[in-house]
């Protein structure tokens, strides 16, 4: 079995949790959005990047890793919810970037699952 980094800030899925946040959040910039679309990018993406960063500071934390897979399917549906699918820069955005982030926090639980399991063997 392969080792299991505990230590904080040292795992790449949860920097890539990071990445996708800050991209989500900052992509109103260059894509075309309303007041709407714009706020609900802003504030998905921004959740999901201090979710990464929440889980990089606290490695056997298994919460998080649930929170992003949550995050994640929230930010896929937002447009259909939210109404701005005719935004397809930031609907694609939306749908891309959800995407990537549930993918990377189903492929982290078990290494935040087995993180968890060694900080309780102390």
């Amino acid at each position: 079995m392969s080792e299991v980094p505990t230590r904080a800030w040292t795992r790449p899925y949860d920097w890539a949790e990071v990445v996708i946040g800050v991209v989500a959040a900052l992509s109103p910039l260059w894509l075309n959005t309303d007041k709407m679309t714009m706020w609900t990018m802003v504030v998905l993406g921004a959740l999901i990047a201090i979710d990464g960063l929440v889980s990089l500071a606290t490695p056997g934390a298994v919460y998080s890793e649930g929170v992003q897979i949550v995050l994640g399917a929230l930010l896929f549906i937002a447009p259909w919810v939210m109404s701005y699918t005719e935004f397809n820069g930031a609907s694609w955005t939306s749908w891309v970037a959800g995407a990537l982030t549930i993918i990377a926090g189903a492929a982290a639980m078990p290494q935040a699952s087995a993180a968890h399991r060694m900080a309780g063997q102390h």
